[in-house]
């Protein structure tokens, strides 16, 4: 694997407590350094996926709503409602 090098400008202090922070745990700065700019890789690329993934949900929703695949609350509320009484009448015949 080649290397390359990497100049940053920091604040002194930023700098002194980072350093402090990775002596404490026996660890190379430059390894924290390369861990903290891959798991903020990770995080860009999952919150990239995720938009991704609500871009699509919300295409498909609008879609269902040009075409009439819709249902008004109350719509929804009755249909739940009655798949509620038929569970309980369901577990109160399989009690007896």
């Amino acid at each position: 694997m080649s290397k390359a090098v990497f100049t940053m400008k920091l604040e002194p202090e930023l700098r002194d407590s980072f350093m402090a922070a990775v002596a404490a745990a026996d660890r190379p700065a430059s390894q924290v350094v390369r861990e903290l700019m891959r798991d903020y890789i990770e995080q860009r690329s999952q919150a990239h996926e995720y938009a991704e993934f609500l871009r699509r949900k919300v295409d498909a929703g609008r879609a269902d709503f040009r075409a009439g695949r819709t249902f008004t609350n109350d719509e929804v509320a009755a249909k739940f409602a009655a798949r509620r009484a038929a569970t309980r009448r369901d577990l109160q015949t399989s009690g007896s």
